[in-house]
């Protein structure tokens, strides 16, 4: 079961089947299948992975230490709202989201609402910070989502984004093209290409965040090993973690995909699933993905004078 927002299809799909989007797993409807407990289980474990990415940082760019108003776009069970808002006391900060799952009980300068970013942002006040994690194959427009955080971006303001990139990558000739992750990776790849919410979008997020008018643009790329397979103490504790999230996760987020938009058989994807899980247990394999965080500021009047 995959609970966070990593892989999901979370927004309003434009699909030609339009039986498609009651079966995808949502974190609404996931909780509803499988328990809120299990979902928020999930989720810590997968904020746990970005802590470890970013030795226990929760962002990279220089809001981290002085924002004032933040925005987290698909904020799951808000726990990046939720900590972010207790280590920094002075912020007020919002979390979005489409399903209402996060919790009654908040400190007073966080709180949630339940909205649809891909259509018109409401908000009557700027934002100096707005932080995007785990949303690939969730907008069917990143250009677009990227704009309205430009225009709801407070001049001076950060944008911040992370990902993983999809498909694994091996660099010393263990991984063959018919390694079942490896596999399993590109019908993703596929699906959600045609359902126009693709899922391997982070290495363009610094491109799509120049081309939005963002300036002082960072770019770090790490590895998350698909499982403990490094010697490297650090990447084989987020391989552990990076294998915990997959072999939770294959089915909740293969099944409709693979069964409504490649048209498998249920029998048949089942099958596949297990042996995707059976495959991520080898230590055989050297592969990894690559891990995006890219923040970007906007720029201040005085940019935009120098610029002319």
């Amino acid at each position: 079961m995959n609970c966070e927002k990593g892989g999901f299809l979370r927004g309003s799909l434009s699909l030609p089947i339009e039986t498609l989007y009651p079966a995808l797993p949502t974190l609404y409807n996931l909780a509803k299948a499988c328990g809120i407990k299990t979902v928020i289980w999930y989720c810590d474990l997968t904020h746990h992975l970005w802590l470890l990415t970013w030795d226990g940082e929760l962002c990279n760019s220089p809001k981290k230490d002085n924002a004032k108003r933040v925005l987290d776009i698909g904020t799951g069970t808000g726990i990046w709202a939720l900590d972010f808002a207790e280590e920094h006391p002075e912020a007020q900060v919002i979390g979005v989201d489409l399903s209402p799952i996060q919790p009654g009980f908040v400190p007073p300068n966080c709180s949630f609402e339940v909205d649809d970013v891909e259509k018109e942002w409401t908000w009557s006040k700027p934002f100096d910070f707005i932080f995007v994690r785990s949303m690939i194959a969730s907008f069917s427009d990143w250009p677009d989502i990227l704009a309205k955080a430009y225009k709801n971006l407070e001049p001076g303001g950060y944008i911040e984004l992370h990902d993983h990139q999809l498909p694994l990558k091996c660099q010393d000739g263990t991984m063959t093209d018919d390694f079942k992750p490896y596999q399993w990776n590109n019908m993703l790849i596929e699906a959600t290409n045609k359902i126009g919410r693709p899922i391997n979008v982070p290495y363009k997020f610094k491109q799509m965040l120049e081309d939005a008018g963002f300036v002082d643009i960072e770019e770090r790329i790490v590895k998350w090993p698909f499982n403990d397979w490094p010697k490297d103490s650090k990447l084989r504790e987020i391989g552990h973690w990076t294998n915990e999230t997959a072999l939770a996760g294959v089915e909740a987020v293969s099944m409709a995909l693979f069964t409504r938009v490649l048209g498998w058989e249920p029998a048949e994807a089942t099958v596949f699933c297990a042996e995707v899980r059976n495959a991520h247990k080898t230590k055989a394999v050297h592969a990894y993905y690559d891990v995006y965080g890219v923040w970007a500021r906007k720029p201040e009047k005085k940019d935009d004078e120098k610029s002319t």
